[in-house]
């Protein structure tokens, strides 16, 4: 699987809120860095995501790829992101993948701005 399909798969397991496709992606220890959540294994930190979630809408921007052997990837998306309690945020995030050598993810660090989302999402998670 190429960058171009790792990522579409992505961001199809994320639009789906599903779980077993998107921790399928990872390594067995795998692991997220995000800005919200903290650093979290892939399967703790998915699994809070899409409880806090009731729908997401991705638009790919660009994927830029770096080949082995420092095998890394960032992806560039256009995120709307809808919480549990109703209340939608717009961001742009880059989500930067470190690859291992059979083409699953180690590691996952998200990058972007807090400022527009916070409150909606400490909001949100009072409920």
């Amino acid at each position: 699987m190429n960058a171009d399909q790792l990522c579409r798969q992505y961001l199809d397991a994320l639009e789906e809120s599903d779980l077993g496709a998107v921790t399928g992606l990872f390594t067995a220890d795998g692991k997220v860095v995000s800005p919200l959540y903290g650093e979290q294994p892939a399967d703790q930190f998915y699994a809070a995501l899409f409880g806090d979630t009731s729908r997401s809408q991705t638009q790919l921007i660009r994927v830029l790829n770096r080949p082995a052997p420092d095998a890394a990837i960032a992806l560039h998306f256009a995120y709307r992101w809808t919480l549990a309690n109703g209340e939608t945020v717009d961001f742009e995030v880059v989500d930067m993948l470190e690859m291992v050598d059979d083409g699953r993810i180690a590691k996952l660090t998200i990058l972007y701005d807090t400022a527009p989302l916070r409150a909606a999402h400490e909001k949100s998670r009072r409920r």
